[in-house]
């Protein structure tokens, strides 16, 4: 298992009766169990702290110097097992070098390292730039070896250039900037005959808003059908109106509605908000607002 690395630790505990001891905790072998149990005929398993308990006011110097006698030989013949079975059964990869460990250097790819970070005793070395992985975890990094092949290729730039260039080709790329382009208009289709409040906070099909004025200049059908098809004009026509986000205060002082809004002011697009959405938008807007407050001069 990823977290069953071979490791000791032994901390000051207190027994049920309140006898004093310490705690040691290893994974299961059953020859190591067997040579601990020799060590420490008193010790006694405890389910409710995962670990042996030893009794004793010197348990813990005791757990300390035997640990220090047992792992360095587990440690160094499972260094040796691993070896061998990469001699048997190699794992041959660009990715990976032969050293006195194993050596791992990819692009950086958050699934690689989140696949390394579960593998025992797999370390980063900054000086490196790799991760450097013992032999004793061979079999481990094996297991999950084709996962982390495959993301390294996958963040190779070249491939990350080809994805970037299919993006950018896609029709969805292309709707995502004119939509983003009409957002910075500032501008929103309200109707003639339905006017919203100004200065007043209201929500909208793209969120809380405060008009400011109304222009009176008609929307075009397309462009009212493509990026608000859910305002529908009425009687009268669609007309614009220009609009910011509200601050925090704005939206702290806003009175909510009692109830959810219905067809018709979904249809005409604005609407008053109710207490579950406006807390929504009091706790993004003070967040947007801590952190304007927190960037360094000239930052935008």
């Amino acid at each position: 298992m990823a977290g069953e690395t071979l490791q000791f630790s032994a901390t000051q505990q207190e027994a049920g009766n309140g006898a004093p001891g310490a705690t040691a905790s290893f994974p299961y072998d059953r020859l190591t169990v067997e040579r601990f149990r020799a060590a420490f005929p008193r010790a006694r398993w405890r389910h409710e702290l995962g670990a042996w308990f030893v009794p004793g006011t010197t348990a813990e110097r005791r757990l300390k110097a035997w640990s220090g006698r047992e792992w360095s030989g587990i440690l160094a013949y499972a260094d040796e097992r691993g070896r061998d079975a990469f001699t048997f059964e190699p794992v041959r990869s660009p990715y990976l070098e032969v050293a006195d460990d194993l050596v791992v250097r990819t692009p950086y790819s958050r699934a690689v390292v989140a696949a390394l970070r579960m593998v025992p005793w797999a370390r980063w070395d900054p000086a490196s730039k790799a991760w450097h992985v013992p032999f004793r975890s061979f079999e481990e990094l094996r297991r999950r070896w084709p996962t982390i092949e495959d993301a390294a290729r996958q963040a190779e730039p070249e491939e990350r250039r080809k994805r970037e260039a299919s993006r950018r080709a896609s029709p969805e790329h292309a709707d995502r900037l004119a939509e983003t382009a009409e957002r910075r208009r500032k501008r929103y289709p309200v109707p003639e005959d339905a006017l919203p409040p100004l200065r007043r906070v209201v929500m909208t099909h793209a969120g809380s808003m405060v008009f400011e004025a109304v222009t009176g200049e008609v929307v075009e059908a397309p462009i009212a059908a493509r990026f608000y098809p859910g305002v529908v004009a009425g009687r009268g026509a669609l007309i614009w109106a220009s609009w910011r986000r509200p601050t925090h205060d704005e939206l702290v002082r806003a009175w909510p509605a009692r109830e959810a809004p219905g067809s018709t002011e979904l249809a005409r697009g604005w609407w008053q908000p109710t207490i579950e959405i406006l807390r929504e938008e009091r706790r993004r807007a003070a967040s947007l607002e801590r952190a304007r407050a927190t960037r360094r001069p000239g930052e935008t």
